[in-house]
């Protein structure tokens, strides 16, 4: 099956299949929903569906934390539906990142059949005629957080019966909420249950989550509140073999390998050819749909019956995905190549295999696309194909280490000034700020409240906090963006609104001739308006990427946490950047050459942020040559942040860097690792947390690189400021080897 498996297979090995955990259906379990799980064929639960009811009813806010295809929304179901047929006037209220997992939900809940359930999705294709007779109709609204955000919390005197009943929040797939997503949903959900409580009501809350390192945790930072964990899984898999595979290297001095791509389109064709029904899931829409072309091509040579595959990717229309979901759960498909949409929680049925196309971003979710690899009646196969990413290419020389590695800790900072304050604006619109809203809201909200006071944008009266004129504060804020000025990314042809790019990065990523990414997929800039706070982007064509020359420059605000550690001064704290991009570069994509250089006139921008910082003795440098200093400090920035990733949720562009060999304010060489979103969400300090794992990590990732000087796998970064250009990749291994040497001080 594997061919040429001798030089591409990394590694093999078996995970063992788990049979299921049992536990009777809850006796005080309401008759009705007693009645619906018998007619879909449910006599009895899995070990943590009982526990996840044990601890809902019992003691409380509960957070579920399984691997795919567990089970985990009966966990959350059978006590909203059990309170609901209780309840007659009680509400639930369900939160999904995506419009299609509460569709899917919306669906699973219809086929129940339970006269006391009245449920509706609330969401932005609500048509408007019929969002009156939900909020007044309808015990369960299964939404999203823009639409509570934007839609629900500000006019809540609408929602009043709704809210003055809410039992029970339930949010889904709590895992994607991290970084600046998740630090925004951690205040929109103190706002709801501040709201809430205007209402009389402390509803329980009920997260549902991939595996990850720190479930209690991340409960507490979305929401406030102390949570009991559900963790243990009793839903039973198959036997499932996990195979790791590197494309073939094909210039040893460049680093250079054949495309990831076109090995996963082969295999991906000859397991379909074979009957094996499988999964291909790409980084990216375009990556998505070149294997499917890819595969297509090659099954269009097979003898026999042509089996029937599809691509699924966002931009589609909902029809289109639905129907795709349809045939493939209904095994009229016998291979989908989707990107991460078909990750989460839909359910497409079992598959015989899944393919992973280059790391994708988390050992959480390689772990979810995996876990649809398996029936239960035979075994499943799980491949990873390698791209020439520095991680991809750690992961293939430490296979053992890739296939036990823990999954990674979520992390999110609700209270990041930029983000908290805005929706302090934003609660103080939906009602007054008053003391007692420390208890949702915490205790430092006043702080901020009255330096929003001075800035002119509250007034206080007494002891309460209102918004100073006229005004929708939720409107302007973007759960996608850290800033409160952002450009809006616009696709040239049909006016689709893509993103939002924070007004801080805008020039760095967004200037005109620029390769915009977005969710993998490639765009060219055509026009930046700065007056209209627009950016205009097309389809790009060519085979190529921009890389933006930027100078810059750090000014420590202030150090919150040092230690020594590696015999550096290490330090944690808020840092201003200044960055001024000043030209931009055109590489191919197949080996990175440099096709030509623009020089670019834009004025500097200044954002400030969270970073970790660490100073060296500038006396153990005395007799290196400057040009040598520069290339290992500028090395080792480089490595660390390719590496930063492995402990925090998060990926490479959501870091930056800068080293210097003697930094105006320390006065020594110094290396900076920074929050690339204003003011932070607490990836770096997960950073300096485990300095002494990042420095190992990075080290290893550069020396064990059988490239000559350097290469896209170990210290050159597509997002470089300095094009790449002095790097050192010996005196990196030189520096970090010295640092992991250190004694301790």
């Amino acid at each position: 099956m594997l061919a040429g498996e001798d030089e591409r297979l990394v590694a093999r090995t078996t995970e063992a299949a788990q049979r299921a955990v049992i536990a009777p259906i809850p006796d005080e379990l309401h008759p009705d929903v007693r009645a619906a799980l018998e007619r879909t064929g449910i006599a009895e639960l899995y070990s943590h569906q009982a526990d996840a009811w044990e601890s809902v009813m019992r003691r409380g806010h509960t957070i579920v934390t399984t691997g795919t295809a567990s089970g985990k929304s009966l966990c959350f179901n059978l006590p909203v539906l059990h309170m609901l047929c209780t309840a007659p006037r009680a509400r639930a209220l369900y939160l999904y990142p995506t419009k299609a997992l509460a569709q899917d939900q919306a669906r699973a809940m219809g086929k129940l059949g339970l006269p006391a359930l009245r449920h509706a999705i609330y969401d932005g294709d609500t048509p408007k005629p019929e969002r009156g007779a939900i909020r007044k109709r309808s015990n369960l609204v299964l939404t999203n957080p823009d639409m509570l955000h934007v839609g629900i919390l500000p006019n809540h005197d609408g929602w009043g019966d709704f809210l003055s009943n809410l039992a029970l929040v339930v949010v889904d797939e709590a895992h994607v909420y991290r970084g600046v997503f998740g630090s925004h949903v951690g205040n929109v959900l103190r706002r709801l249950r501040r709201m809430a409580r205007a209402y009389g009501t402390e509803p329980r809350f009920v997260l549902a989550s991939a595996t990850i390192a720190n479930p209690l945790e991340l409960a507490r930072e979305l929401t406030g509140l102390d949570f009991g964990l559900v963790d243990r899984s009793g839903a039973p898999h198959s036997e499932r073999e996990l195979v790791m595979c590197n494309p073939p290297l094909l210039d040893p001095g460049t680093g250079r390998r054949a495309s990831a791509l076109s090995e996963s389109a082969a295999l991906f064709a000859d397991l379909v050819a074979s009957g094996t029904r499988t999964i291909c899931f790409a980084r990216s829409r375009k990556g998505a749909e070149l294997i499917y072309r890819f595969a297509s091509e090659r099954l269009a040579g097979t003898p026999g019956p042509r089996a029937e595959i599809a691509p699924y990717r966002a931009g589609y229309t909902p029809e289109q995905r639905r129907e795709i979901e349809r045939r493939l759960a209904g095994g009229e498909l016998s291979g989908v190549v989707a990107t991460s949409a078909l990750e989460l929680g839909i359910d497409i049925g079992q598959l015989d295999a899944a393919i992973s196309v280059t790391f994708p971003g988390t050992v959480a979710s390689l772990r979810q696309q995996w876990g649809r690899a398996g029936r239960r009646d035979r075994s499943g196969l799980a491949i990873y194909v390698a791209g020439e990413d520095g991680l991809d290419q750690f992961f293939c020389r430490h296979p053992e280490e890739f296939l036990d590695r823990p999954v990674e800790a979520a992390i999110l900072d609700h209270s990041s000034e930029r983000i908290y304050m805005r929706h302090l604006l934003a609660a103080a619109y939906e009602a007054p700020l008053e003391l007692g809203d420390r208890e949702t809201l915490g205790n430092s909200f006043e702080l901020y409240a009255d330096r929003l006071v001075s800035a002119g944008e509250l007034r206080k009266h007494g002891e309460s906090y209102a918004p100073r004129g006229p005004g929708f504060p939720a409107a302007r804020i973007s759960l996608r963006s850290a800033s409160t000025d952002s450009f809006t990314v616009i696709g040239a042809g049909d006016g689709e609104v893509l993103g939002f790019v924070e007004a801080e990065r805008v020039f760095a990523t967004a200037h005109p001739g620029a390769i915009y990414l977005h969710l993998g997929d490639s765009y060219e800039v055509e026009q930046l308006d700065t007056d209209a706070r627009h950016v205009i982007v097309s389809e790009a064509q060519g085979d190529y990427y921009t890389q933006p020359k930027v100078v810059s420059e750090t000014f420590i605000e202030s150090a919150r946490e040092q230690r020594s550690a590696l015999g550096v001064q290490l330090s944690f704290g808020v840092v201003s950047v200044s960055e001024q991009v000043i030209a931009y570069q055109r590489k191919r994509l197949r080996d990175h050459g440099v096709i030509d250089t623009h020089s670019l006139d834009l004025p500097e921008q200044n954002f400030v942020t969270q970073a970790l910082w660490y100073e060296f003795d500038e006396r153990r440098f005395e007799d290196v040559p400057l040009n040598e200093l520069l290339g290992a400090l500028h090395a080792s920035e480089h490595a660390q942040i390719a590496v930063l990733p492995l402990i925090a949720m998060c990926d490479r562009w959501d870091i930056g860097g800068l080293s210097i060999n003697r930094h105006h304010q320390t006065g020594c060489p110094t290396i900076f690792l920074y929050d690339g979103h204003p003011g932070g969400v607490g990836i770096t300090k997960r950073g300096y947390e485990r300095f002494e794992q990042l420095v190992a990590d990075a080290r290893r990732l550069v020396a064990e690189c059988p490239c000559e000087s350097g290469c896209p796998s170990c210290v050159q970064s597509p997002k470089c400021g300095n094009l790449n250009e002095s790097l050192s990749k010996a005196g990196a291994i030189g520096l970090m080897g010295e640092m992991l040497e250190a004694e301790p001080t």
